[in-house]
Order: structure tokens, then sequence, then C-alpha cells
């Protein structure tokens, strides 16, 4: 009896590892739709991509920065000036928190991605100020005017068209599993 349950303990403990390893298996594609038939994008060319029943599209609706509030949650992917200061390059206001922090982006050192409240915006010299605060943290970015700004709102596959920009997450087998998509340049 003993034995049988050790036995089942180690199938369960191998079949958790191995979803664990599943949910991790996440490869991250950025780039320029190039070809779509809706079931699968190609990006750039070269990564082809399947859309799944439970792919999640957003689309990031160009806003204008005057839009942007006190109270509300973004996501800002900023470069790092040599002296420290933060620039944003992409602003995204999300309908809803998520996954709030301060944290390099993308394994770059001079690239920052701060997902946060918005608690103050200044106007500057060098353009807004957002001031973006989280649990244990708070940032300063500057939104120069070339920044993309825009509100995610749920995404549909027509949106899917060659020309249009793509940030997406796919697992181990091809299919994405997030798909943010913007309008076609």
């Amino acid at each position: 009896m003993a034995s049988i349950l050790r036995s089942r303990l180690l199938l369960a403990g191998i079949a958790l590892g191995l979803a664990s390893t599943a949910i991790h298996a996440q490869t991250r594609v950025r780039g320029t739709i190039t070809g779509a038939d809706g079931k699968s994008i190609t990006v750039d060319g070269r990564t082809q991509v399947l859309l799944g029943d439970k792919t999640d599209i957003v689309f990031a609706q160009p806003i204008a920065l005057s839009e942007i509030k006190a109270g509300d949650f973004l996501g800002v992917t900023s470069m790092k000036r040599a002296d420290g200061t933060l620039t944003a390059v992409e602003v995204r206001r999300f309908p809803k928190p998520l996954n709030p922090g301060h944290r390099p982006f993308d394994g770059r050192d001079d690239q920052t991605m701060t997902n946060a409240t918005v608690s103050a915006t200044v106007q500057s010299t060098n353009g807004r100020e957002l001031t973006m605060t989280y649990d244990g943290g708070a940032q300063k970015i500057i939104v120069p005017p070339e920044a993309s700004i825009s509100a995610l709102v749920p995404g549909t596959k027509a949106q899917l068209v060659p020309g249009a920009p793509v940030n997406l997450t796919h697992d181990a087998s091809g299919v994405v599993l997030r798909l943010q998509v913007g309008p076609k340049r």
C-alpha cells in the first residue's frame, strides 16, 4: 500500500513538473505582420504562429497623451539615458492593473517596463512627465512627443493584417497565448 502511494505521489510530482514547464515555455515575438490567413500569422517574414481558440487579442487604440490621467494604470516601455532618466517609447493604458512593478525589459539594461498607476502628471521642458507608483516604489518617466500612446481594448482577428505591428507570446507548440496588435502602419 505504501509503495503504491509513493508511486502515485511520484507520478503526480512528475505531471506537475511537466505542466509547470509547459506553462513557462513561452516565447515573445515582436515585429510587423507580413502574412495572415485567419488561422495563423507570419511576423517579419520569418516567424509563423498559430491563432488558437483561447488566443487573447488586444488592440492598441491610439489616444492623445492628454487622455492619460492620475489613477490610470499604464504599462510604459522606456529607454534609460546615461543619467538614469527614463524616456517613454510606448505608453499603454490598461483596462485593469496587470503585473505591477518596474523591471528590465527584454533582457536589456537600457530598456525598462513599468506597470503602475499614474500618481501625477507634470509638463516639463522635455515633454510630459508621469510619476508612476507601484508597491515598493515609484518612477518618473518623460513622455516625448514621438512616444506611441494607446489604450488597450479588445481586439479581433480582422485587425491582424499585413503591416500591423504586433507584440505576442506563444507557447512551445507555436500557439499564440496573448497578442497585442496596433493600427496598420
